[in-house]
């Protein structure tokens, strides 16, 4: 089969430190906030064994005498772009650089995390134009922890919220979350940036305030500001206090690397070189086959693609997998010869008499919609005989060494998973309804999520699964075909399937007014 490259990928590697970088901005009178006194905003813990020992690839680069700069780490080629307002025009930044300073060990750790996809980041960002800054905004967002979750939802290395991940291209369902992908989000990411930026007519630090705290809530202040007559940049607007030393933070940063020598900081020697690429195969494919051809360790392999949350890539994409560059090469050699069908593992289940399609999804922990899709099935109705793929059970595996390697990814992706969802125990008088609004979800979702028709029916006791983030794409509805009867009336329809009316006209393109005669089909969504 053949193999698509892609554009060259930073890795991805787990946090060594629970903590982030601050949350609220230090007062500019007063000494900044320490780092134990910060909340974590990463809900998984990880570990710095897993991060992988990268060399550089190739000869070193051939500078155009004229044109070209040729830099001995990516760092330096990083602020050969800089572009933002210097930090010492206000004294928080410098506050900002002076904190970051005073913790080596902390922003060693953190530069660590970053080495694998740095160059990835730099090399985009350069090739937009864009400021050489933005390459450290992962460090004010996560710390460049790409499992970094925070209260209010965002995720990932760039910290997006599900509404605006999905708006910019990153998918979230059961086997993948894009926000935690470094390419994928790195690219939405400076693709959301650059919108802001438009927006705000080339101004970078409204643009960013925005990217913290919404393009709305900058904006409004912006026109409040001008109707008064009053100045509208970033400074002289009223902004939430998180936002206010969001930017600072940044600039922060940006003082600190150019002024190195003065805080005491030790530039991190990252050489200006590619480590990691990704190959696309083009179709859904199992990680631990991924592993064993390319001699990847499977931690290794998990590491650089956090994206993923199970044991294979999305079958609707991305099929792509992160690899170190000498290891893409043994993939291709590896896998030259396997066809298609082969790059996945599945179980098989034959149907037997009793069985139901969400029965058996609650059998083997899979969502009902994963089946229907894995089976190419319109509805849930199976047949007894039937023989269906399952996404693979562990013990029905037979290769030991297979099994070993898929054991350890499942172990490392149930922490992930772990952070995404949350189990409840339904109480005295509580309802569907009761418990959507408390997680913030549809009733819809939770029956989706826990295999229930009727949300009238819970007892006490009874355990239900709530995803939090993401949140897994609802099963596509079922549906039956009801004839009608003399007497029948939408309404009575309506009420004797328990359905809305207003989602039975709509399901079947009536309204109040429409005649129905004995019969007629009706589409019920069940």
């Amino acid at each position: 089969m053949s193999y698509r490259w892609i554009l060259p990928l930073a890795g991805l590697v787990l946090a060594g430190c629970a903590a982030t970088a601050p949350v609220n901005p230090p007062p500019e009178s007063t000494e900044p906030v320490t780092l134990e006194s910060l909340p974590e905003r990463s809900q998984i813990a990880t570990v710095d064994e897993h991060l992988p020992e990268l060399e550089p690839a190739g000869p070193e680069p051939v500078a155009d005498p004229v044109t070209a700069h040729v830099h001995d780490s990516v760092y330096e080629r990083m602020m050969h772009s800089f572009a933002l307002p210097n930090c010492n025009e206000h004294e928080i930044s410098r506050t900002w650089a002076q904190w970051y300073a005073d913790r080596p060990e902390y922003m060693a750790r953190v530069l660590k995390r970053a080495e694998p996809w740095i160059w990835f980041i730099v090399e985009e960002i350069e090739q937009r134009g864009l400021p050489g800054e933005l390459a450290l905004l992962p460090v004010v967002e996560s710390a460049y922890d790409p499992f970094a979750y925070s209260s209010s939802r965002a995720l990932g290395a760039w910290q997006f919220v599900s509404s605006t991940g999905r708006q910019y291209g990153l998918a979230q369902n059961w086997w993948y979350d894009g926000r935690r992908d470094v390419w994928a989000s790195t690219h939405a990411a400076l693709d959301y940036l650059e919108y802001l930026n438009a927006m705000f007519d080339g101004d970078w630090l409204l643009a960013l305030a925005s990217y913290n705290s919404g393009e709305g809530r900058v904006s409004r202040s912006v026109k409040r500001n001008q109707r008064a007559g009053k100045p509208a940049e970033f400074w002289d607007i009223k902004l939430p206090r998180e936002t206010r030393g969001y930017v600072p933070k940044l600039l922060g940063l940006t003082c600190l690397f150019l002024n190195a020598e003065e805080y005491g900081f030790d530039m991190p020697a990252t050489p200006d070189r590619q480590v990691i690429t990704a190959v696309d195969f083009g179709a859904q494919t199992d990680l631990v086959l991924v592993s064993q051809n390319a001699g990847v360790p499977i931690d290794q392999l998990f590491t650089l693609n956090p994206g993923y949350n199970r044991w294979a890539t999305s079958p609707d994409g991305p099929y792509r997998v992160v690899l170190p560059l000498e290891a893409a090469d043994r993939v291709t050699q590896g896998m030259a010869e396997v066809s298609a069908e082969r790059l996945m593992k599945w179980d098989q289940v034959t149907v037997q008499s009793g069985d139901t399609l969400s029965g058996l999804a609650a059998r083997h922990d899979v969502p009902v919609s994963v089946l229907r899709t894995a089976n190419k099935l319109n509805g849930d109705l199976i047949r007894v005989g039937q023989k269906l793929r399952l996404p693979r059970d562990q013990q029905m595996m037979v290769d030991p060494l297979y099994a070993a390697a898929a054991a350890e990814l499942a172990q490392l992706q149930s922490g992930l998973l772990a952070a995404d969802q949350k189990t409840h125990r339904v109480r005295s008088g509580e309802s569907l309804s009761v418990i959507a609004r408390r997680y913030r979800v549809s009733v819809r979702e939770l029956q989706n999520w826990n295999n229930i028709s009727n949300p009238n029916r819970l007892r006490v006791g009874q355990t239900l699964t709530v995803y939090l983030s993401p949140s897994p794409q609802p099963a596509r509805a079922a549906s039956r075909n009801y004839t009608v009867q003399s007497g029948d009336s939408l309404w009575s329809i309506a009420r004797k399937h328990r359905v809305k009316l207003n989602d039975l006209m709509r399901w079947n393109g009536l309204n109040r007014s429409s005649v129905l005669r004995p019969g007629q089909s009706l589409k019920i969504n069940l």
